[in-house]
């Protein structure tokens, strides 16, 4: 029997397809859907342009909601008082947080009529990403009979022991009290009116309270688009070894870590780095290289096309990523998908990607454990190179296997399977193997 497809109205404030972050995670999850449902999406006008040029018809395909009232003033303020570019993310979530009650109160007008006329099978809150955004339209589903999907949430990952000064350099004062959203008016309500709650963290998880755990489900937010990844690295399982960090150049990301870890094999010449990213640690990681004598090891390429970033990291065996506080860690998905093998902190996001057949995981501490956890495996890797190449093979099938944005979509439609058909919920996806 063919089951009919189901109507789902998506909300995706932040959904760009031109964007990185949030807004190309937001986009990606629900232009996926589109292959596995009839799906509307409904997202912030600021968005527009740039899904009218991905080919979807407006009116059609999604609707732009106006909120910029409200959310333009909050976005100015947040930019102020976060004190400085690329710093202060938890005060910017929070300032922008305050305004998506307005946003989701202009979408029960323009669709509160159609889903209390059972237009719509399913609604599901695909972005705010933070578990601190409370979803006014949750309670109102529920009266209509339509099940409420959120999710995946993630973020809130609690700074590590031993990384205080760190936190400070990124003007994370609010994460000190984050902790306070738990009792922000409409949290209780939502969870409470929500059918399922997914989760992108084994952490956003935990703090779900124990009365509704039943309805979450454990899924990663992050996946990869195949077409943007057709590269396979080079893996001859033998020296030298090529290595890369990706990210930007801040204290929790950890490239200072990855270099002072790398530096007795990039003086013997056994590994060079490629450093794709930049920001405000910038200048003092060039002294850092040129004082130790390794200029000639580590390549600084600054900020690149996304199409440029694979044609460099497709030339390494080894992703070093000690980062100490990552949400989702997309990058590593994606070094998984070149055949790149990942050698990450074990701490949130990539820590809960990555498996010990997959790649390297390093036992979190503080900073200078973390250094010397770090340098020990590197050294092991190079005495013992030839494990590699099975490593980035089993990566990439895993990749390719549960974390493109199609197989994403699957897991999303067997949850809101499970709901029509009023059965349990799966409690993780990907499904263990």
């Amino acid at each position: 029997m063919v089951q009919e497809r189901i109507r789902a109205l998506v909300i995706a404030e932040a959904a760009n397809p031109e964007w990185v972050s949030v807004p190309l995670v937001g986009w990606s999850l629900a232009h996926a859907l589109r292959e596995v449902a009839d799906v509307h999406i409904v997202t912030q006008i600021r968005n527009r342009d740039a899904i009218l040029r991905s080919g979807l018809v407006e009116g059609r395909d999604f609707t732009a909601i106006d909120s910029e009232k409200l959310a333009a003033p909050l976005w100015k303020l947040a930019e102020k008082l976060r004190m400085g570019k690329g710093v202060g993310w938890t005060m910017t979530t929070a300032i922008s947080t305050l305004g998506y009650g307005y946003f989701e109160r202009l979408i029960w007008q323009k669709f509160g009529p159609d889903i209390r006329a059972g237009e719509y099978d399913i609604v599901h809150r695909v972005t705010p990403l933070t578990p601190t955004a409370a979803s006014p339209i949750a309670a109102r589903c529920k009266a209509a009979g339509v099940p409420f999907v959120m999710g995946p949430l993630n973020g809130g990952v609690p700074w590590p022991k031993g990384f205080d000064a760190e936190r400070r350099r990124e003007k994370e004062w609010l994460s000190y009290i984050r902790g306070a959203y738990k009792a922000l008016p409409g949290r209780g309500a939502t969870l409470g009116a929500a059918s399922a709650i997914i989760c992108g963290s084994t952490h956003t998880r935990s703090e779900i309270p124990a009365r509704h755990q039943a309805k979450t489900v454990w899924l990663p937010e992050n996946a990869i688009d195949p077409a943007r990844f057709g590269m396979v690295a080079p893996q001859p399982g033998t020296l030298p070894l090529r290595g890369c960090f990706i990210g930007r150049l801040v204290p929790y990301k950890g490239c200072d870590m990855a270099i002072e870890a790398a530096l007795p094999l990039l003086k013997s010449g056994a590994l060079s780095l490629d450093i794709i990213g930049d920001g405000p640690q910038g200048e003092a990681l060039r002294d850092l290289v040129a004082r130790e004598g390794v200029a000639d090891r580590v390549r600084f390429h600054g900020w690149l096309e996304h199409a440029r970033v694979q044609q460099v990291a497709a030339q390494s065996q080894l992703l070093v990523f000690p980062s100490v506080r990552e949400f989702g860690g997309g990058v590593v998905l994606e070094a998984m998908a070149l055949g790149v093998v990942p050698v990450v902190a074990d701490y949130a996001g990539p820590g809960e990607l990555v498996d010990d057949t997959t790649g390297f995981r390093i036992p979190m501490g503080d900073r200078p454990a973390l250094v010397a956890a770090l340098g020990k495996q590197l050294q092991a890797i190079a005495a013992d190179p030839s494990v590699l190449p099975g490593m980035a093979a089993a990566a990439r099938a895993k990749v390719m296997r549960d974390y493109t944005w199609s197989a994403k979509a699957g897991q999303v439609q067997r949850i809101w399977r499970s709901l029509l058909d009023v059965q349990p919920l799966p409690q993780q996806l990907p499904l263990p193997r």
